[in-house]
C-alpha cells in the first residue's frame, strides 16, 4: 500500500506524522521499523499517528511509536507538531484541540504570535507513578551504577524521566550514561534521561536520551520533567527558558496542583507517500 505522511520537526526532534482520520492505517513493528530507517525509509525519531477519538469531548486520539517501533506514551514536541499538523490539513477549523494518548489529555493551542502552546498535565513525582522503584518519595534518589552512585531526580510527564544535575552539558556522557540509565532495572518501563545544566533562574542548558531512541536534537516532555524537577526544587524560577540542542522551549508551571504549560515552534520539512 502507498502510505501518505507530513515530515514535521520540533527543534530538530523529528517525526514523520501520518493522518488516520482520512485513511485507515494498523501499522505493524516492522513497518513502523521501515518507515523511520534514516537509510531505507523516511527516517524520523518517532512516528505520529492522529486517530478519530474514542472519548467524550476530545477532538483526536494521538499515538506516538519510537523509530525501534515501541508505541510510547507521551511526546511533547510531536504534540507541537501534532497541532500544527491538524491545522494544516485542515482536520478541524479551530485553533484549540484537546488529544487523548495512552495515559493523559494534552491541550493543543497555536497562539496568536504563531507559537505552540502545550498543556502537558500536572508533572507527578510519587515513584509509583513514574514508574521508579523506591521506597518514599524524594527530590533526588541515589542510583546504583555498577558500584558508583549518581544523583538523579524522577518525574513523570505521561511518560518516566530521569534529571540529572551537572555543570557542563557539553562535557556530560549522553550516550553511555543515558544507556546505562534507560535500561535500569530501578525503572521497569525503561526511562529519558535529561542532562541539566542550571545557567540562571530562568535559563537551562540541556541534552536528552530518549528511550527506545537515543541523543535527539530536543525533547519536549523532557525539557517539561527538567523544568518541573527544578522548579520544585527551587533552582529556577516558575516560568524558565530550556535550550536544547535544537532551539529553545519555554516552560512554565506554578508548582503542584498545576498543569505545565510548554511553548514552542513546529515546522514542516515536505509532504510524501512510502510503499509499504
Amino acid at each position: 500500500m502507498l502510505l501518505n505522511f507530513t515530515k514535521m520537526h520540533g527543534l530538530g526532534n523529528d517525526f514523520v506524522v501520518i493522518d488516520g482520520v482520512r485513511q485507515s492505517i494498523g501499522l505493524s513493528k516492522k513497518q513502523i521499523k521501515k518507515i523511520a530507517n534514516r537509510h531505507t525509509g523516511v527516517g524520523c525519531d518517532q512516528i505520529l499517528l492522529v486517530q478519530p477519538p474514542t472519548e467524550k469531548n476530545v477532538d483526536f486520539n494521538y499515538r506516538i511509536f519510537n523509530c525501534d517501533g515501541g508505541e510510547v506514551e507521551q511526546c511533547g514536541n510531536g504534540a507541537r507538531c501534532l497541532a500544527l499538523f491538524i491545522r494544516e490539513a485542515k482536520l478541524s477549523g479551530k485553533s484549540r484541540w484537546l488529544v487523548s494518548t495512552m495515559n493523559r489529555q494534552l491541550e493543543l493551542t497555536i497562539k496568536d504570535d504563531g507559537a505552540f502552546m502545550v498543556d502537558m498535565g500536572s508533572p507527578l513525582f510519587q515513584p509509583a507513578d513514574v514508574p521508579f522503584t523506591a521506597d518514599r518519595q524524594q527530590e533526588r534518589y541515589d542510583l546504583d551504577l555498577n558500584g558508583e552512585l549518581i544523583k538523579i531526580s524522577a518525574i513523570s510527564m505521561g511518560n518516566p524521566h530521569a534529571v540529572l544535575w551537572v555543570d557542563s552539558i557539553a562535557k556530560a556522557p549522553v550516550a553511555s550514561l543515558g544507556r546505562q540509565i534507560e535500561a535500569h532495572p530501578r525503572f521497569p518501563k525503561g526511562v529519558n534521561v535529561s542532562f541539566a545544566q542550571i545557567v540562571d533562574r530562568s535559563t537551562i542548558k540541556l541534552r536528552v536520551f530518549e528511550r527506545g531512541v537515543g541523543e535527539t536534537n530536543a525533547c519536549g516532555s523532557g525539557a517539561c520533567a527538567t523544568a518541573a524537577a527544578a522548579i520544585a526544587q527551587d533552582l529556577v524560577d516558575s516560568t524558565v527558558n530550556i535550550q536544547l540542542r535544537g532551539g529553545q522551549l519555554t516552560i512554565e508551571w506554578l508548582g503542584e496542583g498545576n498543569s505545565l504549560m510548554m511553548s514552542g515552534p513546529a515546522e514542516i520539512s515536505f509532504h510524501g507517500y512510502i510503499k509499504l
